[in-house]
Order: structure tokens, then sequence, then C-alpha cells
């Protein structure tokens, strides 16, 4: 059986961190693991996607509509945006933080409204909430990507333990504290 996971999110958000950090892990978990990056115009503020497929055997990196376990969504319009990759069992994970894209900065489109309860409506699985205030509680408005993982972490059967340990082989060393507590701050957050 194989596992997915997309990260969705905007450039420069950490989504990359966050994906390299989840296949390690995975990796350390003796899963055959595929990792592949999407990127749209992350420079610029564009939608960045990443896929993590782990399993026995997996032969393709790519997720298709209908496939994906998890979401994890850096931003909440990314969330709804990618929602059709969700198999009806799925999850998604998402910040409440928002992003205005182009065409709302320009005045050419309105942010949407109530996109959880939205979501919610059509019967999908959403854990919301807001990880920018946990990263800024950890130490930095950077460590979102860390503060996701952390939710994440819940649905998983990986011990608390083996995560902190990617996290501490993945992560620059004068960030890993940093890094640990908004893990921590994810984890144990409802």
């Amino acid at each position: 059986m194989v596992n997915n996971v997309m990260i969705v999110g905007v450039g420069g958000q950490g989504s990359l961190l966050a994906s390299k950090l989840l296949g390690h892990l995975l990796l350390s978990e003796g899963y055959d693991v595929k990792v592949s990056e999407v990127h749209g115009m992350s420079q610029r503020g564009g939608s960045v996607v990443t896929y993590v497929r782990f399993g026995d055997k997996v032969y393709s990196p790519v997720i298709d509509r209908g496939q994906a376990d998890y979401i994890v969504s850096f931003e909440l319009l990314e969330a709804a945006r990618y929602v059709e990759y969700l198999n009806p069992e799925g999850h998604v994970v998402v910040n409440t933080q928002t992003v205005d894209p182009m065409p709302v900065i320009t005045g050419a489109a309105q942010y949407p409204e109530n996109l959880v309860e939205k979501m919610q409506a059509k019967g999908i699985k959403v854990d919301a909430m807001d990880c920018l205030s946990l990263a800024e509680e950890a130490g930095s408005s950077k460590a979102v990507n860390l503060v996701l993982m952390g939710r994440l972490s819940t649905f998983f059967d990986i011990p608390e333990e083996k995560w902190i340990k990617a996290i501490e082989e993945c992560v620059p060393a004068k960030f890993v504290e940093l890094n640990k507590k908004a893990f921590a701050l994810g984890r144990k957050s409802e």
C-alpha cells in the first residue's frame, strides 16, 4: 500500500524543508519514499506543491486527483485549490493564515471567505489551526512549517522522538531548538 501526502503553500513558506523532513523520517522508518517538488512562481509568492509518497514500493512520485491521504497546507486558499486531490477518507491539515494572491492584490478578485466551512460542508475532514501564532510563540514566524509537521505527526504511528531526530538531522544547527519548539506546539495544539 502506498500513502500519499501533498504539501502545498506559497513560495518562501518553508514547504521544501517540510517535505525534506518528512521524506527523511519515512526513509529512516524503512519505507520506499518518493518526493517530487512542483514549483510554480515560488519566488513571486506563487503556488508550490510537493508530493511525498511512501510505502513498501513506490513506482511514481506523482499524486493524482483523489489519491492524497493528507494535504498539508501552509495557507487557506492553497488548501481549497488542491482539495480535489484528497481521497474520500483523507484529511486536510491547514494553517488558517491567508496570503493574498496577485489577483487579490491588484483588486481583480476578492479572497474567498469561509474556506474551512466550505470544505467541511463538502464532508472533508479539516484540521485548521493558527500555525503562524504558534510559530511566533516558538520564536519565528518562519517556523510555520514545523508547526504543521507537528500537527501532521499526530496522524502517524511514528514515535515523537523519531520526528525530533529527523528535525535534528535536517535543520541547520542554529535553528534546531526553535524548530523543535514549533513542532511541539503544533503536536500539542487542539
